[in-house]
């Protein structure tokens, strides 16, 4: 029986066209729509596969986010068929790489180096890699909370200050205990306080702007993100044989706001310590640190640490008869402190000359106009006038004669941390966590001169140092 229909014979040439072109349209769109059906079963399939094994490459992953299976995509674009390609269509964020700490059997210890008031600092080797590191054990010291917050801050700093001129935390890894941790950072051969102890000359004036440059580059980096170091001294600066100087030892270090918050005054080292924090203040900022560069920049002139003071009150001694007397003019807010209460000062004539007022040029014999003024500036009595890390970047001292030593330039010395201890030295330490600040008077700080005790004579009065 033939299939044509009964009025086929009714039907004309281009008839019979239109429809044998429609009949084909139809059979076109039929595989179509079974074909996209394959499509997608195979997609469900691979996705089902997927969830139920999880991948060799990397088991310490999150889970992946499923997948959006949609049959609304463009028909004229061939759907993906690998997981891979699917993925990178998703938006994805940069993020740090969680997994199991290593072991500290993974590392092999050389030598004792030093230690902090916050670890123990160790010369090591990575045994995987064979390069030479550096491992600090943190002091846990029975903290209350289970772990120190100096600890934490310290982690939490180094993660997020990622810069050449700060020391690169590698990883945390554990011991045998649950308290033994250690953080892996980038080894480097010297501290500047070491080294100035061990140099016959101080640093020549290029090298010295080197030094202070590229300490000033990380210090502003670290001011950028609301971050106070809070115990800057030349013994946590770290100088490699490449030129190279970074900010280290973060245990003091916490992020700030503005307006400050209240915080303990009982942070920095007293040689480097501020004299608003010596006065007792509560709400401070990265003054303080600026501040510490200042005592570090006179350091690095004298080879000597600027303001050696025994204690508190001694420390200010010195401080004053360095810079002078704080007056209405020079410090106007100074007596709102708590301990300045007890300051009895001298009759003061006149305000010293200069905002800030210039240090004693005798000081400093070889120090040029413009290092007399920065160095003036950082060691201003009053915090609002001393300047930033971005003003001292800019400051004439950098640009004058003689420039700053080229890092590939700078001489190298021989390591003392890769073949013995590190000198202790009668330095002070930093603050202990938790430690409360000592109520001080400083009514012994200034003293007649008929009063018979022995004073050191400096800035326009009597120092009693007994």
């Amino acid at each position: 029986m033939s299939s044509k229909s009964r009025w086929a014979t009714d039907d004309d040439p281009e008839t019979e066209a239109i429809l044998a072109q429609r009949k084909r349209e139809k059979e076109e769109k039929r595989r179509a729509k079974a074909e996209k059906q394959r499509q997608l079963d195979e997609k469900q399939a691979q996705a089902s596969a997927s969830n139920s094994q999880p991948q060799d490459s990397d088991t310490t992953a999150p889970p992946k986010k499923r997948r959006r299976l949609s049959n609304d995509h463009n028909q004229d674009q061939p759907a993906p068929t690998t997981t891979t390609n699917n993925e990178s269509n998703i938006l994805s964020f940069p993020t740090q790489e969680w997994g199991p700490c290593r072991n500290i059997a993974n590392f092999e210890r050389l030598n004792h180096i030093e230690e902090g008031s916050y670890g123990y600092v160790s010369r090591a080797k990575d045994i995987t890699t064979g390069e030479v590191v550096a491992l600090k054990k943190l002091k846990m010291d029975n903290s209350p909370d289970g772990f120190p917050v100096t600890g934490l801050r310290e982690i939490q700093t180094l993660l997020e200050a990622r810069h050449q001129n700060i020391v690169y935390l590698r990883e945390v890894v554990m011991g045998t205990k649950m308290d033994e941790v250690y953080l892996v950072m980038d080894f480097l051969e010297h501290d500047l306080k070491t080294l100035l102890d061990d140099m016959s000359e101080p640093f020549l004036p290029s090298e010295i702007k080197t030094v202070l440059l590229q300490v000033l580059s990380g210090l502003d980096f670290l001011h950028d993100q609301w971050i106070m170091h809070r115990d800057l001294k030349t013994s946590n600066l770290l100088l490699n044989n490449r030129g190279e100087v970074k900010i280290a030892d973060f245990g003091m270090a916490r992020y700030y706001g503005d307006p400050p918050p209240k915080l303990t005054q009982l942070v920095v080292t007293l040689w480097y310590r501020s004299p608003e924090l010596l006065l007792g203040a509560e709400k401070y900022s990265t003054e303080i640190d600026m501040w510490s560069i200042g005592c570090i920049f006179g350091e690095l002139l004298t080879k000597e640490p600027l303001l050696q003071g025994k204690n508190e009150v001694e420390q200010v001694s010195k401080i004053f008869a360095l810079t002078g007397p704080p007056t209405q003019q020079t410090w106007p807010e100074f007596r709102s402190l708590p301990n300045a209460k007890s300051l009895r000062l001298p009759p003061t004539s006149s305000a010293p000359a200069g905002n800030p007022p210039l240090l004693p040029r005798a000081k400093f014999p070889f120090l040029t106009n413009a290092g007399l003024h920065l160095l003036s500036s950082l060691l201003a009595l009053n915090p609002s006038s001393r300047l930033s890390t971005k003003e001292c970047l800019a400051h004439r001292y950098f640009r004058e004669d003689p420039r700053p030593k080229p890092k590939e330039m700078f001489p190298t010395f021989p390591s003392k941390a890769g073949m013995e201890k590190r000198r202790r030295r009668e330095t002070p330490e930093a603050p202990k966590r938790g430690q409360e600040a000592p109520k001080l008077d400083f009514a012994s700080v200034f003293g007649g001169q008929s009063s018979g005790d022995t004073g050191e004579q400096g800035a326009g009065f009597t120092l009693r140092l007994g």
